[in-house]
């Protein structure tokens, strides 16, 4: 397990004293829309969460999770993680901290951490209008690569419609034009 580190935040895999928090902030409407996560969400979906998805993806590198922490007070704001098949990223933040940068900052963390690894891409995507989303995405420096079907399947087996982009190694992290227009 790997824990990273940037000016206001600590990026570092959840642990059991986390599940409360990640229960609330996943049942927030904004997260359940926006996510594949379990709806109604409850503390046994965030054991679950930590027990067959985290710990496995550590353990077998498939995937690397890690709680978004602010650094002074270590209070689990959000999650991200890294998964290799896909060569993609996810995200969520909970409502208190959304608009403060947090999310972008940690995004940046982890294209690092992944960039040195010696991945060469990486993808991201979000379900159509998630706006917030792909204005993280943007500041990043990912570049749009249009609408298409998710690569992820939603809750009801679907593969809604979603907006795409990505990000190569050397590429510039400055925003990049062409994302739709409530985005840019």
């Amino acid at each position: 397990m790997i824990t990273l580190r940037t000016s206001r935040l600590v990026l570092e895999p959840p642990t059991v004293d986390d599940v409360d928090a990640i229960a609330a902030y996943c049942a927030d409407p904004e997260v359940q829309r926006w996510t594949t996560v379990p709806s109604p969400y409850t503390r046994e979906d965030a054991v679950a969460f930590l027990e067959h998805v985290v710990a496995p993806g550590w353990r077998d590198g498939s995937e690397e999770s890690w709680g978004i922490r602010l650094a002074a007070t270590n209070e689990l704001l959000g999650m991200i993680s890294a998964r290799r098949a896909l060569e993609d990223v996810g995200y969520w933040m909970g409502a208190p901290y959304r608009g403060q940068g947090y999310l972008v900052e940690a995004l940046t963390a982890v294209l690092d951490h992944r960039f040195a690894q010696g991945q060469e891409l990486v993808r991201w995507e979000c379900v159509r209008g998630n706006v917030p989303s792909a204005r993280t995405a943007r500041r990043a420096g990912f570049t749009y690569t249009g609408e298409a079907p998710s690569r992820i399947r939603s809750r009801d087996g679907a593969y809604p419609d979603a907006w795409h982009g990505v990000l190569r190694r050397d590429d510039d992290r400055a925003p990049k034009p062409g994302w739709p227009e409530a985005v840019a």
